[in-house]
Order: structure tokens, then C-alpha cells, then sequence
């Protein structure tokens, strides 16, 4: 955070040496301390406060103690309590004598921080392997992509980085409740769940000038793609650098991250979680319709409801003072801008446990948080323009693989059961209507959708479908797939054959749960006996795909087979993750401090296409000032595109570099290298 400035933790203590122009003398020298922080600094509103020398520290309140006297000089300890007001400060002394004139003195500036190795202090978090973690680590992972794909994102949060700590006050102060009354905005500076809710607001800029600008449009023609994001540091300086102006563009993982650098750096415990399918219930009852026609194609739909692919938010720990005691712990706060809460968008804390529990009712937002991780999945078939019949009526497939990063490791680690019970459970199943019965009270009584669901949503089928992959699917080769059928007995057709007619469709799958319009149609009839398996072969062609995919290259094939004897209708679906080329990271010797490091990069291209337009964008805190990057032309198919550079790394102990390489048909070839830097001169 800079060497030059003094920066502390509330419930800390400090030091200081005083010197005179003659000798002290306590009997006769008065002296004040004076500390403000703010622009009105009160007494009242806790951004001042006025303490003496005292032999003895009092407990947890501003005080000046264990001081001794020499000479000319006053060594003394200064203690700031661990309720006390975040933020930047101005320490001054007033000396008198006896009754006489007093003469104020400023002795300098502090910055003053949560400090969660304090028991008093409301971030407090009893264990040292967990504060390395979540307080003091400074890079980390980000997990996207599929509940059954699961990526590595890694992202440099450079919470220390030089400037870093004021442009997080800069956040602060460009909040709209420091906009309308700056002294009550900073005395609220003491409660963490207040200055959460503040950041989880100016992390997106749809209320203010927030940090960010959000973007699902795929048009990033006027900013960066959230993609081509390495870290949070050229996040923030570029925000703080164009006045407070949001930068363009982020999605969740971007914001979810850069929340994190900052919440980390004011000292918050503070880690990143991502939720796959994770449900988006905008008129919150707690079911999420999706549509099918015939053909099997994925249906737009007008209403705001969704279940993206996956979805990123923080946990920031704390004690929570406001609720019922049991609460504490893991808080979520999410800075995406979904919907709003006490009239701007920010989300949280919710307590995990509460929403564990089903306990919506607690402050704040929980029962939004609550169906992000637990609605219902209901799957129709549209039929001119009607719901006319269920496919699906999924209770589990919402909130999988609830996923943060693995304390001392860079392996994900699942903590779906925080964040619920086990699915299917008795105790899964009472916690959700118990929520159910607070979230929709009168209401569920006159939901035709639900009358039509309690209806006929339970019903057995006469055959089995699954489609499997038959081998690893990369982006720029034929996909092959296999589509199983297996014929169990029903209630409508408990013996004999059935003759199925099943129509597939594939649809480039949108990171907010949509689909694009279909690149791929194909149509199997099967006649199956009776306690019979069949197996079908598919192919889908690269040159169906190849240029109708997002950036996040993610395919789903649907199948909807239709039993000819009834009319009825089973669905199938597969949603397929493409393997983008992979690059390799190496150092070749050891790293120290000051020290030439030197960095090679491979890629080899084992598309079939050329990559067009390469870039190659390096970051890592304590290795690379700001970011390094580099034009690297065409990578033609079959290919090996080989980079060497040095690095001087300035900080010790581990670090991690991450490179990003995007081309025009490949938006995000992540790699990172994890690297232990010496000091320097050390043996």
C-alpha cells in the first residue's frame, strides 16, 4: 500500500515519537490528541475524537498510553478502537500549560482499516490460514463456464498495489449517500455492513458513477469485453483515472472480482463465489419457465426470468449485529446489477446460513439470493403459441456446484452445501416451503401455471433418452455425439414396442440462459422394444457452428422425441463447453526480487482455422507494473506461436502471472504460472 504513508487497523495499536524544542514536562505540558476524519468532523458522529496521555490503556476507545519521556522527546502508544470509523485521518496535538492558551500542532496523516485480526472488531475471522486467504492474498480464480465444465479464470486483485487503497476511498466518496450528506456517510463508516452495501452499489454504475458498466449485448465495440479482463488493478485505476467515469465493460465475474480487491484492501474477509445455473426470479415464485416447440427449439421469452449459465458473486465475512443471533459468518453481496434493493441496485449481505435455513425474511435480500440457489426449473411445450404440456419439472437443477476457490490451493472447492441441503432431502425439501410459504403467501393459490404443474407434472415415461459426448469436444472440430434409448415400462404402454420420432436442435447457448437461433436440425424415427437399448450416432459439423457461437463458445443440443402411439413428448438435452487451445507458461530459473525472470509463453494452434489478430496481455501483482501487452499477428492452424520476455519482479513471496491471449474466432486463452519471488540478495 506504499511504504511512505502510515496505514493501521482499528482495534490496533501504534506508535509514535514526539519531538520538542525543549524538555516535556508532564506535570505542566497538557496534551491533546486530536483525530478527524471526514469532511465535518464530530464528536457526535464519531469522526473525531479528542484523548490524553494516560499511564493505562482503556478498553476498545481512542487513548495514548504507555508513554515515556526523553529529553526532548515523547515516545508514546496510540490506540484506535475496533468500532472505530474507517477511512483517511488527520492526527493533531493541542499543547497548553496549566490553564493557559492551548497551540494545535498537525503531526500528519493515517488511514484506518477493518481489521479482522481484531476479536473486538465486527470482520474478526480466528484463523491465520483463513486471513492469508481471503484478506491478504492478492490473486486468486474465478470459476465459469458449466456445472460439468468447470474453468479456471485466474484474476490479479492487487489489493496492495501502490494506489489501490485510495481509489477505494475514491468509491466511497463518490457513493450517492456521500453525495447527499458526506458527514453521515463517513460516521456510518464504522458499520460493515453498511460500507458492503455502499461498495456492492458503486461497483456497477446503473445509479452513479460506479466503476463499472455492465454489458450482455456481445457488443463491446466501445470498451474492453469482459473477457479480455486479467485483474482488477487496470480496473480501477482506469476508473479513478478518467474522474469517476465507469469503465466498459463487466458481467458478474468482473464485478464480483473487482468487489473483492476493494473489499479486501479496506480489510474485510472477502472471497469469490460462482453459482451454476443460478436463477434469476424477477416476480420471485421461485419457479423459472422455460419453452420448447416441437422441433426442439429453445424458446425467447418475453418475461425478465432467466438461469444463467452461471453466475458470480462475493461472501464478505462479518458479524451481523442487525439480525437474530445464529447469522453471523459468511455474508453474500453482490455487486451485479439485477434488480434493485432499497431503490438501488446492490444485493446483500445475506447470510448463507439464513438462506440455508429458508429464513427469507431476514435483511437483506435473501429471498432473492434464496431462488438464485433453490427454484424450480419448469420445462414446457409450446404448442401455437399455449403451454400446453410439461416436460420437465426440475427441482434440482438450479444452483450446482456452488463453487469458491480452495483455501492454500487452486483447485475449486464446492460449497453447494452451505448454501443448502443435500437436494431431494427431507430437510431440502421442508426448507423450501417454508421459504415458498413466506416468498409467495396468497398468491400461490391463483397461479394457473402452478395449478397446471400440481397437475401434471408428475408422470412416468415409456423410454429413457440420454446424449453423451464420444470424444472431448474442441472448438473448430466435428462434434460426435451418442444418443441412448432405453424403453421402460409405463402406465400407458407397460408391455410391447413404441415407435419414436425424436426432432434435435442446436442453439449457441447465451451466458444469461438464452439461446441463438438454431445452426443445427436433425430428425432420428426409432422402433423400440420393450426392455430394449438402442444406440444412435450424431454428428454436428464445425462448419455448422463455426461462426454462430458467443465468446463463451457454449452449444446446447435439445431432443424432443415424440411417442407417435400418444402424442406425448420427452426431452433430451446436452449443453457442450468447446476446449479452446491451450498455452503453456515457464520460467526458467529461479525468481528473485530486482532480478531479470525470464517468461516463456507456447501456444500451439490445434484449431483447424487460423487465429486472426492476436493479442497477448500479461498481469500479476509484484511481477508485472500494470500490464505488458503484445500484437502477435496470425497463429495459423497447426502452428506453435513461441514468446520469450523478461519480467523484474518487486515484491516477495508467491506471486501469479496471468496471460491472456484473444484472437478474433478465440476471445479468452487463459493461462497463469504460479511463482515464488526471493528476496532479494536472499541465499
Amino acid at each position: 500500500m506504499g511504504a511512505k504513508r502510515l496505514t493501521v487497523r482499528r482495534g490496533q495499536l501504534f506508535y509514535l515519537r514526539l519531538s520538542f524544542s525543549r524538555p516535556f514536562q508532564s506535570q505542566s505540558d497538557h496534551i491533546t490528541f486530536v483525530a478527524e476524519t471526514g469532511p465535518k468532523p464530530s464528536e457526535l458522529l464519531g469522526t473525531r475524537a479528542r484523548f490524553f496521555l494516560t499511564r493505562v490503556r482503556p478498553r476498545n476507545v481512542w487513548s495514548a498510553s504507555d508513554f515515556t519521556i526523553d529529553s526532548n522527546s515523547l515516545h508514546v502508544s496510540l490506540f484506535t478502537p475496533a468500532n472505530a470509523v474507517i477511512g483517511h485521518y488527520i492526527l493533531k496535538i493541542e499543547i497548553s500549560q496549566g490553564q493557559g492558551h492551548s497551540v494545535t500542532y498537525r503531526l500528519g496523516t493515517f488511514i484506518l482499516l477493518f481489521n479482522p485480526w481484531s476479536p473486538e472488531d465486527d470482520v474478526y475471522l480466528p484463523s491465520e490460514i483463513l486471513l492469508q486467504e481471503y484478506v491478504m492474498q492478492d490473486y486468486g480464480f474465478v470459476y465459469k463456464g458449466h456445472e460439468r465444465f468447470i474453468t479456471s479464470w485466474p484474476w490479479n486483485y492487487g489489493q496492495f498495489e501502490e494506489d489501490i487503497i485510495d481509489i477505494c476511498f475514491e468509491i466511497l466518496n463518490k457513493s450517492l449517500h456521500y453525495l447527499k450528506n458526506p458527514a453521515k456517510d463517513c460516521s456510518q463508516r464504522n458499520d460493515v455492513v453498511y460500507v458492503c452495501r455502499v461498495v456492492s452499489a458503486m461497483i456497477n454504475s446503473n445509479d452513479d458513477n460506479g466503476v463499472l458498466q455492465g454489458n450482455w449485448s456481445e457488443d463491446y465495440s466501445k470498451g474492453v469485453s469482459p473477457l479480455e479482463w486479467n485483474g482488477s488493478v487496470a480496473i480501477l485505476r482506469q476508473w479513478s483515472a478518467g474522474g469517476g467515469q465507469p469503465v466498459k465493460y463487466g458481467q458478474c465475474w468482473v464485478f464480483a472480482s473487482v468487489m473483492c480487491t476493494v473489499m479486501r484492501c479496506l480489510g474485510v474477509p472477502t472471497r469469490v463465489v460462482s453459482n451454476f445455473r443460478s436463477a434469476h426470479n424477477v416476480d420471485r415464485n421461485l419457479t423459472i419457465d422455460t419453452y420448447y416447440d416441437r422441433n426442439a427449439e429453445m424458446l425467447s421469452t418475453q418475461k425478465r426470468d432467466k438461469i444463467w449459465n452461471f453466475h458470480v458473486w462475493n461472501e464478505c465475512w462479518m458479524i451481523r449485529k442487525d439480525l437474530p443471533p445464529g447469522y453471523n459468518g459468511w455474508q453474500v453481496l453482490d455487486p451485479t446489477p439485477q434488480q434493485t434493493s432499497s431503490g438501488l441496485f446492490c444485493c446483500g449481505p445475506a447470510s448463507v446460513k439464513a438462506i440455508r435455513e429458508g429464513d427469507v425474511h431476514l435483511a437483506y435480500d435473501t429471498p432473492f439470493v434464496y431462488a438464485e440457489v433453490n427454484a424450480d426449473e419448469v420445462i414446457w411445450l409450446l404448442r401455437d403459441g399455449q403451454a400446453q404440456e410439461i416436460l420437465a419439472h426440475n427441482t434440482s437443477s438450479i444452483g450446482k456446484e456452488i463453487s469458491t476457490k480452495m483455501v492454500g490451493s487452486d483447485q475449486h472447492q464446492s460449497i453447494t452445501s452451505s448454501y443448502k441441503y443435500p437436494e431431494g432431502s427431507p430437510e431440502e425439501r421442508a426448507v423450501f416451503m417454508k421459504a415458498s410459504r413466506k416468498m409467495l403467501g396468497p398468491q400461490r393459490a391463483f397461479s394457473p401455471f402452478l395449478d397446471l404443474l400440481e397437475s401434471g407434472g408428475l408422470r412416468d415415461e415409456p423410454a429413457q433418452l440420454q446424449l453423451h459426448l464420444a470424444r472431448i469436444p474442441e472448438w473448430g472440430q466435428d462434434l460426435q455425439l451418442l444418443l441412448r434409448i432405453r424403453r421402460v415400462p409405463d402406465s400407458t404402454h407397460p408391455q410391447g414396442p413404441i415407435r419414436l420420432v425424436v426432432r434435435f436442435c442446436a442453439q449457441a447457448l447465451l451466458h444469461g440462459g438464452g439461446t441463438r437461433k438454431p445452426l443445427w436440425r436433425h430428425t432420428v424415427w426409432v422402433n423400440l422394444d420393450f426392455g430394449k437399448e438402442t444406440q444412435w450416432p450424431l454428428l454436428l459439423p464445425y462448419s455448422n457452428y463455426r461462426s454462430k457461437l458467443t465468446d463463451e463458445k457454449l452449444i446446447r443440443v435439445s431432443g424432443i422425441a415424440e411417442v407417435e402411439e400418444t402424442g406425448r413428448s420427452m426431452l433430451v438435452l446436452k449443453d457442450i463447453s468447446l476446449e479452446p487451445p491451450h498455452l503453456s507458461i515457464e520460467v526458467s530459473e529461479r525468481a528473485e526480487v530486482g532480478k531479470a525472470l525470464r517468461v516463456h509463453v507456447t501456444l500451439t494452434n490445434t484449431l483447424m482455422v487460423a487465429l486472426s489478430s492476436c493479442t497477448m496481455v500479461l498481469e500479476g501483482s509484484g511481477l508485472v507494473n500494470g500490464q505488458i501487452t503484445k500484437d502477435l499477428g496470425t497463429l495459423v492452424a497447426g502452428h506453435t506461436l513461441q514468446i520469450q520476455l523478461d519480467l523484474y519482479p518487486t515484491k516477495a513471496g508467491p506471486r501469479q502471472l496471468q496471460v491472456l491471449i484473444s484472437s478474433n474466432e478465440v476471445k479468452e486463452i487463459k493461462g497463469y504460472k504460479d511463482i515464488f519471488v526471493s528476496a532479494a540478495g536472499a541465499p
